[in-house]
């Protein structure tokens, strides 16, 4: 016992000269073609610089043209993968994507309040881009109400902010409002409204920081593209890895919306699947 405390003592010793990686975990299912999920998460957070870790939630059988079945994890095991990883590895931001049910949103919930890290984005996946629905309908209510008043930021879509809502968005102007009331509604979170759905010529996502009161327009070019499987995915990870990274929010709000822009616009190049394809996740990367 004594040599392999010994042998303990000098390897913390030896880890105290070395670089240590920005790590960003991802609580999602997963996406065999590798366009959405916690491999669009992965890859993100390489491309942003970050060590990426993950624990699966569902097995998801999909491709570009659909969603054709969801294979849940058991919640227990869900949450002993988020505990190995942060009792270990540990995480300076966390990313949740689909959470399929309330069963899953309270153990996520409960096993992550044991640890002390604030930056948690959350992405509330509700239907995939092909329209299929990936959260049970009374789960709804159950990830407004009881995780994501915990969490510091959400990054939803118009219609899932109209389901947090319970209103129809209609315009672009009124989606500075929208922010400020969803993040009133949901527990006074950040919230950074995507406007994709709109179909205005510009590109006008709108960040409510809610810890300074402000709102962040955060512009770009609409790509005429298909390929947009997995953009909630890969911006709501960016947030993640760049708040990881130890940036302000409207900093990483920012450096996340450049990312999924140039990545989109990369992406629009390529043809994948006969469907809905994915954004170049490392567009800055590749020839």
């Amino acid at each position: 016992m004594a040599v392999l405390g010994q042998r303990v003592e000098s390897r913390k010793m030896e880890n105290m000269n070395k670089k240590t990686y920005r790590r960003a975990l991802t609580i999602a299912g997963s996406d065999p073609s590798g366009g959405a999920g916690l491999q669009a998460d992965l890859k993100t957070f390489a491309a942003c610089g970050c060590y990426g870790a993950s624990a699966v939630v569902a097995v998801v059988d999909e491709n570009t043209v659909g969603v054709t079945g969801v294979h849940p994890i058991p919640v227990d095991f869900v949450t002993g993968q988020i505990r190995s990883v942060l009792d270990d590895i540990g995480a300076d931001a966390i990313k949740i994507g689909m959470l399929h049910s309330s069963e899953l949103i309270r153990a996520v919930r409960h096993t992550l309040a044991r640890y002390p890290i604030k930056n948690i984005v959350l992405d509330p996946v509700m239907v995939a881009t092909s329209g299929d629905p990936l959260l049970e309908a009374d789960a709804v209510a159950t990830l407004r109400d009881e995780l994501i008043p915990h969490v510091r930021v959400i990054t939803p879509n118009i219609p899932e902010a109209e389901l947090l809502l319970g209103e129809k968005i209609e315009s672009q102007e009124s989606l500075p409002d929208t922010a400020k009331r969803l993040s009133e509604r949901c527990g006074g979170i950040s919230v950074l409204l995507k406007a994709g759905h709109l179909h205005d010529d510009e590109l006008i996502d709108v960040f409510y920081n809610a810890e300074s009161g402000q709102h962040l327009m955060l512009k770009s070019r609409r790509s005429s593209t298909v390929n947009t499987h997995g953009t909630g995915c890969t911006l709501s990870s960016a947030f993640a890895a760049f708040l990881a990274h130890g940036h302000d929010l409207d900093r990483a709000a920012t450096l996340a919306k450049n990312y999924i822009a140039a990545a989109i616009e990369a992406g629009a190049d390529y043809t994948i699947g006969h469907g809905h394809g994915p954004v170049h996740h490392f567009h800055a990367f590749w020839q």
